[in-house]
């Protein structure tokens, strides 16, 4: 785990008055199983955060948009606060190099994986309301999304990630250059966690995990695509 917490402040334009709030939203709790010393995991603020995140975004769409019903409002309040946008909000602000992570989570890919990123972006926003209050999670806020018509515009076009990667593959290799396989399982069936990779021809290329298959192929059609953006021009 980097150490620079000054970096992690100021990129998400708030400084914490006391940084051990800040310590335990980067707290996986794989990382307790190897510290036992640890007083707790960030699940607790993970939840005070996603109660914050909804009431500002309600707040700041119901200012922005005068004229919309509060079914297109509910439309847009999901569109920013799903799990695929507040990922990819935390990979924009380099939270996963500030994740405290347990051996066994950190050698499986936990630091990149979709669901503790969005985990963690959660559990920051908890610890900057308790820490600065409401007007603190709104600045905050207002620093990592920016305007949100712009922020919906850029979510919008990331839709479909799967559809995106086909895409931008089909024209040159064909229909069947892209195959999703389902690598492993956890968790009970109430439970249950998938884990896919999405190959190009026999290559590995991008790796999703999620509680349904359709949302961890659209996780590693994600990194798919950006593993795309990576590759040098031909």
């Amino acid at each position: 785990m980097s150490s620079d917490l000054p970096q992690l402040q100021a990129r998400i334009g708030y400084t914490f008055r006391d940084e051990s709030r800040l310590l335990l939203a980067l707290t996986h709790p794989s990382y307790l199983q190897d510290n036992p010393d640890t007083p707790d995991s960030n699940q607790r603020l993970e939840f005070l955060g996603d109660a914050v995140l909804q009431l500002v975004l309600t707040e700041e769409l119901f200012r922005i948009y005068p004229e919309e019903r509060e079914g297109v409002l509910s439309q847009r309040r999901a569109a920013l606060s799903k799990g695929a946008s507040l990922s990819r909000l935390a990979r924009e602000i380099h939270l996963d190099r500030h994740l405290r992570l347990g051996a066994s989570e950190e050698n499986t890919g936990g630091r990149h994986r979709d669901s503790a990123l969005e985990d963690a972006f959660e559990a920051l926003i908890g610890a900057v309301f308790l820490d600065g209050h409401l007007s603190g999670a709104e600045q905050m806020l207002t620093a990592v999304y920016g305007p949100l018509p712009e922020r919906l515009a850029v979510f919008e076009r990331d839709e479909n990630p799967k559809g995106r990667l086909q895409e931008r593959i089909q024209p040159e290799h064909g229909n069947n250059a892209l195959r999703y396989e389902i690598v492993g399982t956890t968790g009970e069936d109430h439970a249950r966690e998938y884990e896919v990779v999405v190959f190009f021809k026999d290559q590995p290329i991008g790796r999703g995990r999620a509680s349904a298959k359709k949302l961890a192929e659209e996780g590693a059609a994600r990194e798919g695509l950006r593993w795309l953006d990576q590759q040098p021009p031909a």
